[in-house]
């Protein structure tokens, strides 16, 4: 998201970065929010309404059709924290849907068991 500031004459520069607690609304964390990572799904529900942040605006306009979160920060041109926050706003209003994908569920329920033992081997080692 590009903004602008104000130079020594007051005027608005146009290009400049904005901040991103202001982006995120001074939140640097999502609080209770769901938990999501990088491959999780992002699916809109509604459609934006007059009076939203345009960060949320343009989530829920991308989101359309399932949008990872990884992909949205990249679209965004925000990091994955601010996206976060910006993710457990719209989560918290039900405007938007998170989708773990299988990948993700599988690898939480099938941990590979030769990697954990490598591991286990090499904490021994130390």
């Amino acid at each position: 998201m590009s903004g602008g500031r104000q130079g020594r004459e007051g005027d608005w520069e146009e290009g400049t970065p904005v901040p991103l607690y202001v982006v995120t609304g001074g939140r640097a964390e999502a609080g209770d929010a769901q938990v999501l990572d990088l491959v999780t799904l992002i699916v809109a529900r509604t459609e934006p309404e007059p009076g939203m942040r345009p960060e949320h605006v343009s989530i829920l306009r991308m989101c359309a059709n399932p949008l990872s979160v990884a992909e949205l920060s990249a679209h965004l041109d925000l990091p994955f924290s601010a996206v976060h926050v910006l993710l457990s706003d719209l989560l918290a209003g039900s405007l938007v849907e998170a989708r773990q994908t299988r990948a993700a569920h599988t690898a939480a329920a099938d941990p590979d068991v030769e990697i954990l033992k490598a591991l286990i081997d090499g904490l021994q080692r130390l």
